[in-house]
């Protein structure tokens, strides 16, 4: 069984320190799990940039998780698809009609582009591995720019209005390439998010308290920024010109008064704390049964669909697409990917680094984790910084995982 010798947790301290003293990000956490316990948490920083009246950083401080949603989104459909209630090859449009007639762009890039009608229809194995089709849009991307389909106020029926929104001027809802043929990072965690709902008639939010949260007693876990978790929340702050303000609305981020929030987004809008997220890990872990012989404590899903969670499942025209979004983080080993119904997916060793098999995410406010089933430890890391895809944030990720593997031995 894997541990973290003296040394180790000796160097991981003096990361923290280090990281606490250079002042280069935010507040903090960095945590570490074997498949039986934590082996290490620690934190750094206060809640408020520069503002020590705020509190310190600590386990229990709340994050915006942001795409960090989408691995629970997507356990909650593969849930349903072990009870019956969904299959891989269901046809989303038969409970989302507006989906039913998409179409497929020429060009996405395009001022007015042509298009003609998607031959495949769009099914759950599609948005489980992110197949759909549905990107984020890329024209106009900025790093700290969020979806004006997230922001947009909704009315009606969240789903049907969120699907207008994406259809807009075209006769259907727009595709990158027809459904199955390539990979696609975007909306697909959020319409998940709907179908759930479609199927269950229940709110993500309940859905996941009744499935998920409370089967393993987690209770910061919530689309709602409460008065309880908001007294916990690690603020935003912003980077401009290399250095850190606090947070002032310096671009607009959505709704967070948990009075007007009237949709819940399976890709993006949760608030959890780090160290509830690592349970969330380790029950996996658990699950997956290389040290346990998956005998995990009322499992919330099977041995089976935890395993699919670090499979690759893309094409090699998905395979060159997830590079490209890989890329983006100059500190991240160049190739050697993949997706599968969750997860972004190592699909090679990580030389004194994750093994192959070994699963990742991240999400759009700076928090990051991992699971590596074959060294049998979960991770967690994160601060609360816009832009995204921050330079020393992703340094420091990378310094934290070498670290970390540099320190841990058998027992």
């Amino acid at each position: 069984m894997v541990a973290l010798s003296v040394k180790g947790k000796q160097a991981l301290d003096d990361l923290v320190a280090r990281t606490v003293r250079e002042q280069k990000i935010p507040g903090f956490v960095f945590g570490v799990s074997t498949v039986d316990e934590t082996i290490y948490f620690n934190a750094g920083g206060t809640n408020v940039l520069n503002d020590p009246n705020s509190g310190n950083v600590n386990k229990d401080s709340v994050f915006w998780i942001c795409s960090q949603t989408k691995l629970i989104t997507h356990l909650a459909a593969l849930m349903l698809i072990e009870r019956g209630k969904l299959s891989f090859e269901t046809i989303v449009a038969d409970y989302l009609p507006g989906l039913r007639d998409p179409v497929i762009l020429d060009d996405i890039m395009a001022d007015n582009p042509t298009f003609k009608p998607a031959k495949n229809a769009i099914r759950v194995k599609h948005l489980l591995n992110m197949s759909a089709g549905l990107p984020y849009p890329p024209k106009g991307w900025k790093p700290d720019k969020q979806c004006s389909e997230y922001l947009a106020p909704h009315v009606g029926d969240p789903a049907t209005e969120f699907l207008k929104l994406l259809q807009g001027d075209f006769p259907g809802v727009p595709l990158q390439f027809e459904p199955g043929t390539d990979f696609a990072y975007g909306f697909s965690s959020d319409i998940l998010g709907f179908l759930v709902e479609k199927i269950t008639g229940m709110t993500l939010e309940r859905f996941f308290k009744e499935n998920i949260f409370n089967p393993l007693g987690l209770k910061s876990a919530s689309f709602y920024l409460t008065p309880d978790l908001k007294s916990k929340l690690v603020d935003l702050s912003y980077r401009r010109d290399g250095k850190l303000e606090p947070w002032a609305d310096q671009v607009p981020v959505g709704e967070r008064d948990p009075a007007k929030i009237n949709r819940h987004f399976g890709g993006v809008t949760f608030y959890m704390s780090l160290n509830d997220y690592l349970t969330l890990l380790r029950h996996l872990l658990q699950i997956h049964g290389k040290y346990t012989s998956g005998k995990a404590a009322n499992p919330i899903v099977s041995q089976e669909t935890v395993r699919r969670l670090f499979e690759p499942n893309l094409n090699e025209a998905g395979v060159k697409s997830f590079k490209a979004i890989a890329a983006l983080n100059p500190y991240s080993p160049k190739g050697g990917y993949s997706w599968s119904t969750a997860l972004a997916v190592h699909t090679v060793n990580r030389p004194g680094g994750p093994k192959k098999g070994s699963a990742f995410w991240w999400g759009w406010a700076g928090t990051y984790h991992f699971i590596d089933p074959t060294t049998g430890i979960a991770t967690v890391f994160g601060t609360q910084i816009l832009p995204t895809y921050d330079d020393e944030l992703m340094k420091l990720d990378a310094e934290f995982q070498r670290v970390l593997y540099g320190g841990l031995g058998g027992n």
